[in-house]
């Protein structure tokens, strides 16, 4: 053979080489757009997955979070039916704790049934229970109160207020177990 003929056989070898080259090149590039967007899919859904973990952790936060509020509130009420079935046995001590004050022949008497008030309101404020400060002369508040009657005000000033405290109102932690039962001016 010729050079010539070499000659253009290694040009058509070297053209179907570069062909070839460039075929290889387009299906390199292809796959390289292909693996491109495959790892934008699995960025994607990692983002999402991600988003998703991390409603899912506030959720059960949140979830705890209120779970642990509703158990305290539980324990520091537990009591609450007991605490509203004393509270009449407390009205009773109250009110022969003032009778016994008027008798002045049974001293005795009167110094062993303040001994035992003062156990059980110590007893009861342990628990939680407190007394609601209601003073005669206070405005009225029908949130805080409880008006069982109205009676002509003594004067200008006490129209609205309250004139005078029937029963006692009381708190066990911050909830209110009884309002105070007023009288108040009208």
């Amino acid at each position: 053979m010729s050079n010539k003929e070499n000659n253009d056989i290694e040009k058509e070898q070297v053209e179907s080489t570069q062909e070839q080259a460039v075929e290889v090149e387009a299906q390199v590039e292809e796959q390289v757009e292909e693996e491109l967007s495959n790892e934008e899919k699995l960025e994607a859904e990692v983002k999402q997955e991600k988003d998703k973990f991390l409603r899912l952790f506030a959720e059960f936060e949140n979830y705890k979070r209120r779970t642990a509020k509703e158990r305290i509130e539980l324990f520091s009420t537990a009591s609450e039916g007991v605490m509203k079935t004393l509270l009449p046995v407390l009205d009773d001590f109250e009110r022969a704790l003032t009778h016994i004050e008027d008798d002045k022949e049974a001293e005795e008497l009167r110094k062993g049934v303040l001994l035992i008030y003062q156990k059980l309101v110590k007893t009861l404020e342990q628990k939680g229970l407190k007394p609601m400060e209601v003073n005669k002369g206070d405005v009225f508040n029908a949130d805080n109160h409880e008006a069982i009657t109205q009676i002509p005000a003594p004067s200008e000033d006490m129209k609205g207020k309250i004139i005078d405290i029937v029963e006692k109102g009381y708190l066990l932690g911050e909830k209110v177990i009884r309002f105070p039962k007023v009288v108040i001016g009208q």
